[in-house]
C-alpha cells in the first residue's frame, strides 16, 4: 500500500478564518488614507475659520513627527509583546485625535488633534505589519500587502471630492467626526478577526538598545524632518532651516535604521533604502505636478489633480499583479524602479509646450504601475528578511525611511521653487532630481539579496 500526501495550500486572505481580519485591516487603512487626503482639502477652510494660518504647516508636520515616534515605539512594542496591544492603542489614539480635531475651538487644539492622529496612525501601521507576520502564512503575504496598497486607491480618487461636499454642505468638523463614526464598525471587524484568526507564538525578541534611547533618536529625526519641511516652504531663513534639518537627520537617522541602510548595503538595508528612494521620488514628483500643469500649461487645478487619478489606478493594478503570483524579486524591483523613472521623465517633458499634456497622464500611469510593483514587494521582503522577533523594529525602519526620504525630496524641490521661482526651467530641474533619485533605485534593487 502506497501512501501519498497532498500539500495543503494555505487558506486565502478572504477565507473564513481570515476574512473578518482582512476586511477590518483594509477598512482601517482606507479610513487612515481618507483622513490623510481629506485634511489637505479641508485645511484652507479650517485655517480660515480658526484664524490659524500661522500654524498651517504645523498641522501637517506635527502629524508627521508624531507618526515617526509612534512607528518606532510601536515596532519595538510589537516585537516584545505581540501586535495586539499596539494595534488597539493605535486605533484608540487615532479615534481620539479625530474627535479632538473635529471639536477644536482654536487652531492650537486642532494641531494637537492632528498630532494625536499622526501618533495613532503610525502605531497602527507598524502593528499591522507585525500582525501579518503572526497570522498569515508567508505564501499569503504578497496578497495581503497588495490589498493594503489597493486600500489607498479609493481615498485617493474620491477623498478630495467627498471632503469638498462635506465641507460645503455640513462643515469641516464632520470630515473628522465622520471618519471617527465609521471607525467603529471597522474596529468591530478587527476585533472579530483577531478572535477567529489563530496567531503564531511570539518568539523572544533579541536584546536591543533601550527603548528610551530609540525614542530620543526618533524625536530628533522628527524634529529634523519638520525643520526640512519648514525650510523647503519658507523664504529668507528657509535655506538655513533646511541645512539644520539635514544635519540633524544625518546624525539621528542612522541610529533608527539597520546598519548600512543609507549606503544601501546588501540585504535588508537595501530593502529599507529602496522603500525610501521610490517613495521620495514618487511623492516628490507628484507634489508639484498639478502646480506645474496649472502654471506652465494652463490646466485648471481640478484637471491637473485628475492626472494623479491614473497613477492611483495603475498602482492598484500593479499591486494586484504582484499579489496573484510569485515573481523573481530583483527583476521585478528593477522593472518597477525603471517604470517610476520613465514616468517622472514623461512628466518633466510636459514643461515644454510642444509636448502634449497627455504625456503627463501617461507618465503618471507608468509611474503608478512601477510603484504598484515595488511597494508591496518591499513590504513582503522586510518580513522575509527579518529574524523572528525583529519584524516590528524592521517594519518601523521601513516606515521611518519612507517618511524621511519623502520629506527630504519634497523639501529640496520646494526650496528650489521658493528660491528660483515657479519657472519652467526650475520645474524641469526638480523633476530631473527626483528622476535621478528613482534611477538609483534600479541599482539598489539589485542589492536586496544578501
Amino acid at each position: 500500500m502506497v501512501s501519498t500526501t497532498i500539500e495543503e495550500r494555505p487558506a486565502g486572505i478572504f477565507a473564513p478564518r481570515h476574512r473578518a481580519l482582512t476586511i477590518g485591516m483594509v477598512a482601517l487603512i482606507t479610513l487612515a488614507a481618507f483622513e490623510y487626503m481629506a485634511v489637505a482639502t479641508a485645511m484652507p477652510v479650517v485655517a480660515g475659520e480658526l484664524d490659524g494660518h500661522a500654524l498651517y504647516g504645523l498641522a501637517f508636520s506635527g502629524a508627521l513627527a508624531a507618526g515617526v515616534v509612534a512607528t518606532v515605539l510601536g515596532g519595538r512594542w510589537g516585537d516584545l509583546g505581540g501586535p495586539v496591544a499596539p494595534l488597539w492603542t493605535g486605533v484608540t489614539v487615532f479615534a481620539a485625535g479625530l474627535i479632538l480635531a473635529g471639536a477644536a475651538p482654536t487652531m492650537d487644539l486642532f494641531v494637537a488633534g492632528r498630532f494625536v492622529q499622526g501618533f495613532g496612525a503610525g502605531m497602527l501601521q507598524v502593528a499591522m505589519y507585525v500582525l501579518v507576520s503572526r497570522v498569515y502564512p508567508a505564501e499569503l503575504h504578497p496578497r495581503v500587502f497588495s490589498v493594503f496598497a489597493t486600500a489607498w486607491v479609493v481615498p485617493s480618487m474620491v477623498g478630495p471630492v467627498i471632503t469638498g461636499v462635506v465641507v460645503e454642505n455640513v462643515g469641516w468638523r464632520w470630515v473628522f467626526y465622520g471618519v471617527a463614526v465609521i471607525l467603529l464598525p471597522a474596529a468591530l471587524l478587527l476585533w472579530r478577526g483577531l478572535a477567529s484568526a489563530p496567531m503564531s507564538e511570539q518568539p523572544p525578541a533579541p536584546a536591543r538598545s533601550p527603548i528610551l534611547r530609540r525614542l530620543g533618536w526618533a524625536l530628533l529625526v522628527a524634529a529634523g524632518a519638520a525643520l526640512m519641511q519648514y525650510g523647503g516652504a519658507a523664504r529668507g531663513a528657509g535655506f538655513a532651516l533646511l541645512v539644520v534639518g539635514l544635519v540633524v537627520l544625518g546624525a539621528a537617522l542612522p541610529r533608527l535604521l539597520p546598519p548600512g541602510t543609507l549606503r544601501a548595503a546588501r540585504g535588508l538595508p537595501s530593502v529599507i533604502s529602496l522603500r525610501g528612494i521610490v517613495s521620495g521620488a514618487v511623492i516628490g514628483g507628484e507634489a508639484f505636478l498639478p502646480l506645474m500643469l496649472n502654471e506652465e500649461r494652463g490646466l485648471s487645478l481640478t484637471m491637473a489633480g485628475l492626472v494623479l487619478t491614473g497613477g492611483a489606478l495603475s498602482w492598484s493594478f500593479g499591486s494586484w499583479v504582484v499579489g496573484r503570483r510569485r515573481f523573481e524579486r530583483v527583476p521585478l524591483l528593477r522593472l518597477g524602479s525603471l517604470l517610476i523613472t520613465l514616468g517622472l521623465v514623461l512628466m518633466a517633458l510636459t514643461v515644454f509646450a510642444v509636448v502634449p499634456i497627455a504625456a503627463a497622464f501617461l507618465g503618471e500611469i507608468v509611474l503608478g504601475l512601477g510603484m504598484g510593483l515595488v511597494y508591496p514587494t518591499l513590504s513582503v521582503l522586510v518580513l522575509e528578511l527579518s529574524p523572528p522577533g525583529e519584524e516590528g523594529e524592521n517594519s518601523a525602519s521601513l516606515g521611518v525611511a519612507e517618511s524621511v526620504y519623502t520629506v527630504v525630496s519634497v523639501a529640496v524641490a520646494g526650496a528650489l521653487l521658493a528660491a528660483l521661482g515657479t519657472l519652467g526651467a526650475v520645474y524641469l530641474l526638480c523633476f530631473a532630481l527626483v528622476a535621478a533619485l528613482a534611477a538609483t533605485g534600479i541599482v539598489v534593487a539589485g542589492r536586496v539579496k544578501a
